[in-house]
């Protein structure tokens, strides 16, 4: 058995498929036809974009009859097979493709074309091996890697509206994470960023509810096929962040940036300005219509209470406090958190 690296253009990949050369191995790949049209979307315009994907499998075998090399994708069917699709016109891009919203790949211009064609492919070769042993390689490669943790899981288990969002929404607003130090690098490649996003959209839809892996992956279960309140969370969630990047750049780094409490903070700015399910009944405040009232006392209010939290300060903030420092996804603590927060936006005092 031996595996070499290669790298192949789409067009020569697209070639292949065409003329029979590369064939899908049904032994390995699940059925065609898996991937929604959000998943094929954003698949294309990663490669407009030129940004890498995993690395693709072929066996590759000699045909005694003809003298030709067949390949066979065992890893790779669903992006090979939109990458097809999509040049011989079958589906249109969608709204995850910015800049290109509706477009079939005639509609892209001469040069969008030819770098959809020479974007290279990673390809891992697999020859001289049977099918026992191409199961043996995948098994010994999977006894390698970390086992996944639940955000993982749900980017692999689902392919619809709501994985596509949370995507879309990080492309745009997602370097916040590791500028403002609310996740380290480490975090985000095992996609804490999007498990973050996913209990914001939690909150928005429910409430203040404690987070549970469960939860996380009903909301993106039942919004799968279908997602209604996209243009709603995208509006409220966009404000906010940029509210907070635009306005609050101060807070870069210090502890009102540990995850848990900027998760609440981004629920303080949309409760303030647009409600947020059943929360006015928990924290005893109706929404205001802004996200804060004064922006050099909500600035000082927010600074005072990360010192505090930092300092672990008992006295003034010790309710505060005490609900910053335990109890991260839990909804007594971020009822409380949430509360001090809102009023420090509006420069109220407890």
């Amino acid at each position: 058995m031996k595996v070499e690296e290669g790298k192949y253009s789409v067009a020569e990949i697209v070639d292949w498929f065409n003329k029979r050369d590369l064939t899908v191995n049904t032994e390995y790949q699940r059925g065609g036809g898996l991937w929604p049209p959000s998943a094929k979307s954003y698949f294309i315009d990663t490669i407009l974009k030129d940004f890498p994907f995993p690395k693709i499998y072929f066996h590759e075998r000699l045909e005694r009859d003809t003298r030709r090399p067949r390949r066979e994708i065992v890893d790779g069917q669903q992006r090979i097979t939109t990458i097809v699709d999509y040049i011989n016109g079958r589906f249109a891009l969608g709204k995850n493709a910015v800049g290109h919203e509706g477009k079939k790949f005639s509609d892209l211009s001469l040069e969008e074309q030819d770098s959809i064609y020479t974007y290279t492919i990673s390809v891992d070769v697999i020859r001289n091996a049977d099918r026992s042993e191409i199961l043996q390689m995948f098994r010994r490669m999977n006894a390698y890697t970390l086992p996944l943790n639940h955000a993982e899981k749900r980017q692999s288990d689902f392919f619809g509206e709501f994985k596509d969002w949370v995507n879309t929404f990080l492309d745009r607003s997602g370097s916040i994470f590791v500028d403002w130090g609310i996740l380290t690098s480490r975090q985000i490649v095992r996609l804490a960023d999007a498990e973050l996003i996913a209990d914001l959209a939690l909150a928005i839809d429910e409430g203040i509810v404690s987070t549970s892996p469960l939860k996380l992956n009903n909301i993106y279960k039942r919004n799968d096929t279908n997602f209604p309140e996209r243009e709603l969370m995208t509006q409220q969630l966009t404000e906010a962040f940029d509210c907070v990047i635009g306005e609050f750049s101060f807070l870069q780094k210090t502890f009102m940036t540990k995850s848990h409490v900027f998760h609440s903070l981004i629920c303080a700015l949309i409760h303030n300005k647009f409600g947020m399910k059943g929360v006015s009944n928990i924290i005893y405040m109706e929404p205001i219509g802004s996200f804060y009232t004064n922006r050099e006392a909500a600035m000082n209010n927010l600074i005072r209470l990360a010192a505090a939290h930092e300092e672990k300060d008992s006295a003034e903030f010790n309710e505060y406090v005490q609900a910053a420092s335990e109890g991260g996804n839990r909804a007594t603590q971020r009822a409380i958190r949430i509360k001090w927060l809102c009023s420090a936006l509006r420069a109220e005092s407890h």
